[in-house]
């Protein structure tokens, strides 16, 4: 067992530790932190819970107390793959550093809060910049972050990065940084694209490997449930009887789906327990508010989804129920990590139904290990039935089936005859009557004329006033040249001309006789 006092940690780190109950260090803090202190390039491969946080937050608050920061400038920078991780890093931050004899400044870039926030303290300069890829490249994007002053960079969690697609944004981050600085790395495993990310990016760094991948801790009891069933209702039915059985203190219950995550948090309120949910989908202020909670204690049960949980550093977790059996079988490992901390005991169960037998097999080969089976007696759990799920199923199905009707009603409207340019044909017989301008145009050419020569004809011959004979006005060339670009257009202007063909020629004025050519010219007075 290495002690922190041997770490070679400055007196006001020490007694900033000492503070929070800590002597002695993990294994990953005691290989990690004297290299780190060093500046030299760090590789861990530690799995969550092994306090791999404090394995570098503690060397960096000692390497940043000396010189300051500029603005929009950080001198190191934390990349973390959720809010929660990156809010439980800086915590750990303004923990530690509380002692110094200048304080360290830090800034949280997190989505889910005002940009202007944010920039007010980047324009002041920090020393610390702990962020998520996406909000860090934003800021970046806006021309408010400038990367060329890091001097240690950290990434937290980069085996999840790359679950979450974040993999080309710490490639870009890596190229905005400086080549020359330190580099500490931590991933829980060590799959194909982090090893070529740590072969590009990192300095010769040094490997430490505290366990094996994927390894559960001694200082947990692990505990199965078998059901006949894969009914929900039956599942949350068990829930509640093992957090009954286990008089639990605070315990996490993990789910695969967001959706679900809402569902047994609303099912355990409504039961009695006093249980908040935390994903993905939810707004940064709830989160926050929901944890800040379950850290001190105030909620008794914290609902999650395995990226929403993903690092969260609360070391009294006292039990872990697996809701849904994850489908990695190293999410399990990570799942029950919240729980055996430090030292501490911790209880973790796992609900199995039918339909998790291939996920189950993939846990039970990883772990290397049974977990004991724990039966839930009283209860009749293959004759429990989710009514509301059935009954909302069975809606959905109505619902297709309507889907379907209309369905079909459109492929009947389909089966009607179809006009030139889509339109559909109009099944009624044509009948001899005027039709609007439109209608006509709409129509093809041949029916236009059919009805409307008829129609033409029916018209008695109208009554001119005795007048003097109009004379036809002169074709404007312009015009007949405009109306002759007009007909090549396409069949609207077609059907245009083929309507002024119909109707009666206008000649001059047309009918409509302007009054002062009704007028009998005056005679003409001759003098002899």
């Amino acid at each position: 067992m290495t002690e922190f006092s041997e770490l070679g940690l400055s007196p006001a780190t020490l007694q900033a530790v000492a503070d929070t109950g800590y002597t002695t260090a993990t294994p990953i803090q005691a290989q990690a932190i004297p290299v780190a202190l060093q500046g030299r390039d760090v590789l861990g491969i530690a799995q969550t819970g092994t306090g791999k946080t404090a394995a570098f937050t503690l060397p960096m608050i000692d390497r940043l107390a000396a010189g300051r920061s500029k603005a929009r400038m950080p001198r190191s920078l934390v990349i973390a793959p959720t809010r929660e991780l990156a809010d439980q890093v800086a915590a750990s931050f303004e923990k530690y550093a509380k002692g110094q004899k200048r304080t360290l400044s830090w800034a949280l870039l997190i989505g889910g809060v005002s940009f202007g926030d944010q920039e007010l303290k980047l324009d002041r300069g920090v020393d610390v910049l702990i962020a998520t890829p996406g909000r860090l490249l934003d800021h970046f994007e806006r021309g408010k972050l400038l990367l060329t002053g890091v001097q240690i960079m950290v990434v937290d969690e980069a085996d999840r990065m790359l679950d979450m697609g974040f993999i080309p944004d710490i490639e870009r981050i890596f190229k905005l940084t400086p080549a020359k600085k330190q580099t500490l790395f931590f991933s829980a495993t060590m799959p194909p694209e982090i090893t070529r990310l740590t072969k590009q990016f990192l300095n010769d760094p040094l490997r430490i490997e505290v366990a094996r991948p994927a390894t559960t801790a001694d200082t947990i009891t692990q505990h199965l449930v078998r059901l006949p069933t894969s009914d929900p209702k039956a599942k949350r039915t068990a829930l509640r009887m093992l957090i009954e059985k286990a008089e639990v203190d605070t315990g996490i219950v993990f789910c695969n789906r967001k959706s679900e995550v809402d569902i047994v948090a609303k099912s355990l309120k409504k039961h009695g327990f006093d249980a908040g949910p935390i994903h993905g989908d939810l707004d940064q202020a709830t989160r926050m508010r929901t944890l800040e909670s379950f850290r001190k204690g105030e909620l008794k049960l914290l609902c999650a989804s395995d990226v929403a949980a993903r690092g969260l550093d609360i070391p009294a977790v006292s039990h872990v129920f697996n809701y849904d059996v994850p489908h990695h079988a190293d999410d399990y490992v990570h799942r029950i990590g919240r729980t055996g901390r430090a030292g501490r005991s911790g209880e973790a169960f796992m609900i199995v139904t039918p339909a998790d037998a291939k996920n189950i097999d993939k846990v039970l080969k990883l772990i290397g290990k049974t977990p004991q089976e724990v039966v839930l007696e009283g209860v009749d759990f293959a004759a429990i039935k989710d009514e509301r799920r059935a009954s909302s199923s069975g809606r959905e199905r109505g619902g297709s089936r309507e889907r379907g009707g209309r369905s079909e009603r459109g492929s009947r409207d389909r089966s009607r005859p179809i006009a030139p340019h889509g339109e559909v044909a109009s099944m009624e017989p044509v009948v001899a009557a005027p039709a609007s301008e439109e209608s006509q145009a709409e129509a093809p050419k041949r029916r236009t004329r059919a009805r409307a020569e008829p129609a033409a004809k029916a018209q008695p011959p109208k009554a001119a006033p005795p007048a003097p004979t109009p004379v036809a006005a002169a074709p404007d060339p312009v015009r007949r040249e405009r109306s002759r670009r007009d007909g090549r257009d396409g069949r609207d202007n077609r059907d245009n001309r083929d309507n002024r063909e119909d109707r009666d020629n206008v000649v001059g004025f047309g009918s409509d006789i302007p009054a002062f050519l009704l007028r009998a010219p005056p005679r003409s007075s001759t003098t002899e």
